[in-house]
């Protein structure tokens, strides 16, 4: 049947979670309304990636964009742009194309220019449930090519060359991983999708999923075959349903398509996947927690070495790479090691994919050329800072990452560089800080997270982290004393030297990193008892000053009356009752009120 529109709706978590089903009812009413059932066809995808635009619609031909739309929006959608051929350019926010590996899709110059999908290259393009629109972008292309043209120790070999480091945070070299687990003799060896991605504000590996479930599977197949495994695991935190969902109908289609099971694709390879649920623990993203928890034993790190290529899941050699890496893996065998090689820096090759979140104008999941700058992701990607506010720091690498102040914003995204700058890669959390973050209350947040994630078992980071803490915590309430500072360094290096695993090892980095970059302001808590962000609740204070005409409206909206005065005269605060809350200051339309 031939269409004359075609509709894709992003069938994301964030884009469901603004109301997208109800906007597709609307629109299958409105096309059934004016008779066009026969001449649109609607189409899901995963994230597109434009999160704070959702619900999105793309309407084709034209790759119009429209954004933040709500069900009245969609009436006219159908009778200007439908059926009389008019894009609505008040819900439009297409201006310039993006490129993926094959082709012109979509695009918002401000924030897909600078892009390069390849991990993310099917997301927002095909519908994550049909195994036929993944064949259609040569889908499973590459695990054919490795079956009837490439032995294991070709994949292995051609997986080295491309330079592909692992996604999940340290960057390790994805080949030689392959490589040590291929040598080893078992009968017996497991590949692993880690998907437990737990970073505050990260939503790389469930979006990639949602989107284009089945080219995790094909990595984890061709994984399989280059290292002479039978059975792959996926294990993903049960906070996910919707990617679960898709990874589980993906699973399906597979094995009904001989693409899994028993001689795959008529050959004499078996290699099946199943999915292991993770209960939500932070320290399950270390390779060998994750391992203990599928084995059903409490998630704890061990000491490494045996690393998990010797000795792993049930003490067989194991494969394990995060969702990103694996969804890289199709690419490299069908585009070959030196294309993908010429895409990157010399040591960080291909794209790297980030949650940008934060003070930022465009939020949402990217992917970009290792070696892009974080200026230009902040602000070219980005769109800058919001509401007129001025730029504080970037954070990368979740909470075990740093907090790059403006200084660093011209600092190539590699794993080099940002080691270099004091911070790491990460899985690819950025969190954008403006001037209204108080950067001692951020570095308390982010430990507050990884000190309650501590899994216990080491006394370093156990013990480590909650004195951190309690230091950090008595500085925010204004009781912090000489001496602070170099106690919190102190320690940090002593967490950072003896921790048993990368997660502990890493979890002083927001502290170590803001007293580095943001001295001033832990100096300005310590001794002048100010945060300049007014955000440390118990350094602030409230002053009525002679501008106030008694209008009254302060008093009324105290929860701790703690505002007297009488009509039309000047009222005062009670700073023994007053709880800080900020309603009085947000209230007051004279600006007679001062936060101090």
């Amino acid at each position: 049947m031939a269409y004359e529109y075609a509709i894709t709706i992003c069938d994301g978590t964030g884009c469901i979670q603004k109301g997208v089903r109800n906007l597709r009812q609307a629109l299958d009413d409105e096309l059934a309304k004016h008779q066009l059932t026969d001449k649109v066809k609607i189409n899901l995808s995963g994230c597109l990636g434009m999160c704070d635009k959702g619900p999105v619609i793309v309407v084709n031909p034209g790759y119009t964009i429209y954004g933040n739309l709500v069900k009245d929006d969609i009436t006219e959608i159908v009778t200007e742009h439908l059926i009389k051929g008019n894009p609505i350019a008040r819900l439009a926010i297409q201006e310039d194309f993006m490129y993926n590996r094959f082709f012109r899709v979509f695009g918002d110059a401000k924030f897909f220019g600078k892009q390069m999908r390849i991990a993310l290259r099917n997301c927002g393009i095909i519908d994550p449930d049909s195994i036929d629109d993944y064949l259609a972008l040569r889908g499973y292309e590459a695990l054919a090519k490795v079956l009837t043209d490439m032995t294991p120790a070709d994949v292995v070999e051609e997986v080295k060359k491309s330079g592909l480091r692992g996604r999940g945070g340290a960057g390790f070299p994805t080949g030689l991983k392959w490589d040590f687990t291929a040598k080893q003799q078992a009968n017996e060896k497991f590949v692993i999708c880690n998907a437990d991605e737990g970073d505050p504000g990260a939503f790389m590996d469930r979006s990639a999923i949602e989107g284009d479930p089945h080219t995790v599977l094909e990595g984890m197949i061709i994984g399989g075959y280059a290292i002479g495994a039978k059975k792959g695991m996926i294990y993903i935190r049960a906070e996910y349903p919707l990617a679960i969902k898709r990874l589980e109908k993906a699973i399906k289609q597979a094995r009904a398509n001989g693409l899994l099971g028993n001689n795959i694709l008529e050959t004499d390879f078996n290699f099946d996947i199943e999915i292991r649920l993770g209960a939500g623990a932070f320290v399950c993203g270390e390779e060998t927690a994750l391992i203990r928890s599928i084995e059903g034993r409490r998630g704890m790190p061990r000491p490494r070495p045996p690393y998990p290529s010797v000795s792993g899941l049930f003490g067989k050699p194991t494969l394990i790479n995060n969702v990103e890496t694996w969804a890289n893996i199709p690419v490299v065998i069908m585009d070959g090691a030196e294309w993908f090689k010429t895409i990157g820096t010399e040591k960080s090759k291909g794209t790297k994919v980030f949650a940008l979140a934060g003070k930022v104008v465009n939020t949402g999941l990217i992917e970009v050329p290792m070696g892009t700058t974080l200026r230009q992701i902040v602000y070219d990607i980005g769109g800058g800072i919001p509401n007129g506010k001025q730029f504080k720091a970037v954070q990368t690498g979740g909470p075990s990452g740093g907090c790059l102040p403006a200084d660093y914003l011209d600092t190539p995204v590699d794993y080099e560089s940002l080691a270099k700058a004091g911070s790491i890669m990460g899985s690819g959390g950025m969190i954008v800080i403006d001037e209204d973050s108080c950067m001692v209350d951020i570095a308390k947040f982010f430990l507050e997270f990884t000190q309650n994630e501590s899994c216990g078992k080491c006394t370093p980071c156990r013990e480590g982290t909650r004195r951190m803490f309690e230091i950090l915590t008595r500085i925010t309430e204004g009781k912090g004393k000489a001496g602070d500072i170099e106690n919190l360094q102190r320690l940090g290096n002593m967490i950072i030297k003896s921790s048993l695993c990368g997660l502990g090892q890493s979890a002083p980095n927001p502290v170590l990193s803001t007293i580095k970059n943001f001295r001033e302001e832990y100096e300005e808590h310590i001794h002048n008892k100010k945060c300049r962000a007014g955000v440390c609740a118990n350094l602030i204070s409230y002053t009525i000053t002679d501008k106030c005409i008694g209008c009254g409206a302060c008093k009324r909206v105290c929860p701790t009356n703690a505002i007297t005065g009488s009509a039309k005269n000047k009222h005062t605060i009670n700073q023994d009752k007053c709880v800080k809350c900020g309603m009085c200051f947000e209230t007051c339309k004279f600006d007679a009120i001062t936060k101090l």
